[in-house]
């Protein structure tokens, strides 16, 4: 299945669509300056606009911390509760009411490959959606203990 990202971190827009897909956009608040660790500019709700088909959804980036799950994304479209969550260092896990649906890899720039689990039959909004989420807020993260590592390492002289 085809899907086009045009994902604009600086101006933090991005579109997601394809032939048979519901289009998902995420947007930016206007002139709010964005973080360069976050592909679309903000991990803050209050910030994010999200629709599916023009209509609109509920986003709620977590803080993105110490823990992986502190990078998890929540969204609520229709009654359904969709999470992204890292499962590696590089991959993150896509949840349709805590149902697995694939796994997503995106460094951030735009680009996003997914396993999608035949059995779970992920639909084309699911697709759309967590194509969406792993573009504009990558995908993976490092475990708590390897993180705490490094904290430690740049304290010691």
């Amino acid at each position: 299945m085809y899907v086009q990202i045009d994902l604009d971190g600086p101006a933090g827009t991005l579109r997601v669509s394809g032939y048979e897909l519901p289009t998902v956009e995420l947007v930016r608040a206007p002139r709010t300056r964005p973080d360069t660790h976050t592909p679309i500019g903000t991990r803050k709700a209050a910030l994010l606009a999200l629709t599916v088909d023009g209509e609109p959804a509920t986003v709620r980036p977590a803080r993105a911390r110490l823990l992986r799950r502190s990078y998890r994304v929540d969204v609520r479209v229709d009654g359904i509760r969709y999470r992204l969550v890292p499962s590696s260092h590089m991959d993150s896990r896509l949840t349709r009411n805590g149902r697995t649906l694939g796994t997503l890899e995106s460094a951030g720039d735009g680009r996003v490959d997914a396993d999608w689990d035949p059995a779970a039959g992920p639909t084309p909004l699911d697709r759309a959606l967590g194509t969406a989420l792993a573009a504009a807020f990558g995908t993976g993260a490092a475990p708590w203990w390897e993180t705490l590592g490094d904290i430690v390492a740049e304290l010691i002289p």
